[in-house]
């Protein structure tokens, strides 16, 4: 019996992103007999290579130093999960926002911000780097899996969610995609959501991972009046209640809070500006996902705070320090001599060197060590240096397990 097609727009909302309204991807494509583009979108990103690799790669705490902490991978799940949830509730488009979710991360260098910041000072003299720009960089062009195009030829809805920052000197590179930063306007709702439900899940998750780990501490976080309800609650329900269950209650209540808060204030907004379709939305002066002013008071607090005790914490950035230096070390050796990297890329920057000159050169090695996870860079370290600080995994990997 033939498969028939349901309406990939049943059941959403008039100002959701609607398949039929989408402008379409890059490279045209026949449509699939029963997948709509979004669910393509999706089913694309996760088996790329990239997305794989995000499983390897450091979200605050180094991959190897427990087998519990979030990694860039389980970060992306956790956040298509809160995500799609809203979506749920707003009739939005639940396979673009998890699209947009689940792709979100895939620049990221290894070792977090840390190797971001790294490959942006290497690459200063070329533009800069930024893991929003490679992130969209990596579903362009770098994946390589299909024969008719480059990249995994994402529909524009996609595209557009991935893109969250830009400055204006690269919108005008972008054509149709750096179009709103150049007019001020909005993105869709659901790129709108993927950016909240990403900030949702890294304020929690860190929380629970910075007191897994020793840097936070129960009476620190009581500061902060969001847990500090939480706890209290948590506590006065179950009084004989495990640490580590106490942990997850307080971090299960605090999401559920904050996700609460945002589906009411976004569908009081939605019902005020009745925006009439996704392009309504877009021409629309402020966001229309969007918390209420005293959850997003507590929220940011949370964020301060993390930012304080966590993120500038002593052994985060002792670590910071070191995988700064083994990126910067990476990216000099490369580009001294780019045949130092598997023979495709090394091909690759030597071409581009060719017509665009350093530059060119410069931006093949940024792609590649953008690329690696973190137990790779440490390996790839040793192998050009001799030596690696001590955030290393002792993991000795073949060059040939990094395409």
């Amino acid at each position: 019996m033939k498969a028939q097609r349901v309406s990939p727009d049943e059941g959403l909302a008039p100002w959701a992103a609607w398949e039929t309204l989408s402008r379409g991807r890059l490279h045209r494509e026949e449509s699939h007999p029963y997948r709509g583009e979004y669910q393509r979108d999706r089913d694309r990103i996760v088996h790329s290579t990239a997305f794989r690799r995000l499983v390897y790669k450091t979200q605050v705490f180094v991959n190897h130093e427990g087998d519990h902490y979030r990694t860039r991978l389980t970060h992306s799940l956790e956040v298509a999960q809160i995500a799609r949830t809203v979506a749920h509730r707003l009739g939005l488009n639940e396979h673009l926002v998890e699209a947009i979710c689940l792709a979100h991360d895939l620049g990221h260098t290894p070792f977090g911000h840390a190797g971001q910041d790294a490959l942006n000072a290497c690459m200063k003299p070329w533009g800069g780097f930024e893991h929003n720009l490679q992130s969209l960089r990596v579903v362009d062009e770098l994946e390589d899996k299909y024969a008719g195009f480059p990249g995994l030829n994402l529909s524009y809805e996609t595209r557009e969610g991935i893109l969250k920052h830009c400055s204006k000197r690269h919108a005008r590179e972008l054509g149709e995609l750096g179009e709103r930063f150049l007019k001020r306007r909005q993105p869709g709702l659901e790129a709108q959501l993927a950016n909240l439900a990403d900030e949702i899940a890294y304020n929690n998750h860190d929380v629970d991972d910075g007191l897994r780990a020793g840097l936070l501490t129960q009476e620190e976080l009581d500061s902060v009046e969001i847990f500090r309800e939480r706890h209290e609650a948590v506590l006065e329900a179950s009084p004989d209640i495990s640490r580590r269950a106490l942990i997850h209650e307080i971090v299960r209540g605090m999401i559920d809070e904050v996700v609460s808060d945002l589906v009411e204030h976004s569908e009081a907004a939605l019902e005020k500006a009745r925006p009439s379709d996704i392009e309504a939305v877009r021409r629309h002066p402020r966001p229309l996902i969007r918390f209420g002013r005293v959850t997003a008071n507590r929220h940011k607090n949370l964020k301060r705070f993390l930012y304080k005790s966590l993120y500038r914490h002593e052994r985060v950035l002792e670590m910071s320090d070191r995988a700064e230096g083994v990126v910067t070390s990476l990216f000099d050796s490369y580009m001294n001599d780019p045949h130092a990297m598997p023979r495709d890329h090394a091909a690759r920057a030597m071409d581009w060197a060719e017509t665009q000159g350093d530059a060119g050169r410069a931006r093949a090695v940024a792609d590649y060590v953008a690329g690696m996870t973190d137990r790779y860079a440490l390996a790839a370290h040793e192998r050009l240096v001799g030596a690696t600080p001590d955030i290393d995994t002792q993991v000795q990997l073949p060059r040939a397990q990094h395409d």
